[in-house]
């Protein structure tokens, strides 16, 4: 088992940043990839960026690159999500996630994995 808990989220007006950390324990962190995923209301949860076990490599959503960065620090069990030049349309749900199985490829669907935190809301003020 993995549990994750999500911190960080909050109102922020369009241009502005926030940095979503999700905290995981029950598990060998560092041998874990890591997922954020988002849901608006209305919407299905969809991928927003991921990175691999030891932190060499990253994943991002079309929609977030170039304003968003995932980074580890595998002695804190500590993912993070860095969010520059936020927009209203990143208002959301943000989730963390941890697959089942260790090491492996780099998944960037809901699909590929089972454990979540509860969530942390952004909200992005026009």
């Amino acid at each position: 088992q993995v549990q994750l808990v999500e911190s960080g989220g909050g109102l922020v007006q369009a241009g502005g940043s926030l940095r979503l950390s999700c905290a995981a324990s029950g598990r060998t962190f560092s041998n874990l990839n890591m997922g954020w995923f988002r849901q608006a209301p209305g919407k299905e949860r969809e991928f927003v960026a991921a990175i691999n076990w030891n932190g060499g490599s990253t994943y991002y959503a079309d929609s977030v690159k170039g304003r968003f960065t995932i980074s580890r620090d595998n002695a804190k069990n500590t993912v993070y999500l860095q969010m520059n030049s936020l927009k209203p349309e990143d208002t959301a749900v943000y989730y963390c996630a941890a697959p089942r199985r260790v090491f492996g490829n780099v998944i960037l669907t809901t699909g590929g994995y089972d454990y979540w935190g509860q969530g942390t809301q952004v909200t992005v003020s026009s």
